[in-house]
């Protein structure tokens, strides 16, 4: 049998405070570790819902094209008119904020509103007007905000720094990107003949 040590009576108890000191610090690292994974997990998950919303707004927020006409001069298309509506579960368009790819054999060119200020990056403008509006946001405010309201976007091919009038049977790309970074991107085809007409589909 083992016989205790007179000589140190305090030993068991030093122990004893030593494991609690341990296993308190031990608990307090893991709070703090718990704590960190907490708020990281929640920085996570704000920043994936961001990049949700973010990625939604890219996919609805855009304009859809209704119909698009060319006006013909000098057997060209010198003006474009496209209209265009709110793309099904899109939040309201800023037409201001609207930007143009306009593309066709003789290279690329981007417009921009001619409603505000030039950048000086800008290759050209469009022009927007109201066709369907009922509660004036399009005139008073630059916005498409309801389901029912059309705007009519209108390209002036013949303008400095864009390409040229389109021929008979030239076809051109037009991508329109929203502030939110909806695309919405149309094939617009002339047709083979522009003789005797003043206006036709593209």
């Amino acid at each position: 049998m083992f016989e205790r040590n007179s000589d140190k009576p305090n030993e068991r108890a030093q122990v004893g405070i030593g494991t609690l000191i341990v296993f308190i610090a031990m608990v307090l690292v893991a709070a703090i570790a718990a704590g960190v994974l907490i708020n990281t997990a929640g920085f996570l998950q704000s920043s994936a819902e961001e990049s949700g919303e973010q990625a939604a707004e890219q996919v609805t927020n855009r304009l859809v094209e209704v119909n698009t006409v060319g006006s013909v001069g000098s057997s060209q298309i010198e003006n474009v008119d496209m209209t265009v509506r709110l793309a099904p579960g899109s939040n309201d368009v800023d037409l201001d904020g609207v930007t143009m790819q306009w593309v066709q054999a003789g290279g690329s060119y981007n417009l921009v509103s001619d409603s505000i200020t030039s950048s000086g990056n800008e290759d050209g403008t469009f022009s927007y007007t109201e066709l369907r509006d009922d509660d004036s946001s399009v005139s008073s405010d630059s916005t498409l905000n309801n389901r029912v309201d059309r705007a009519i976007l209108s390209v002036d091919l013949t303008q400095s720094g864009v390409s040229s009038p389109m021929d008979a049977g030239e076809s051109a790309t037009l991508t329109i990107s929203t502030q939110s970074g909806g695309e919405t991107t149309i094939t617009l085809v002339v047709p083979d003949s522009l003789t005797e007409k003043s206006s036709v589909n593209l």
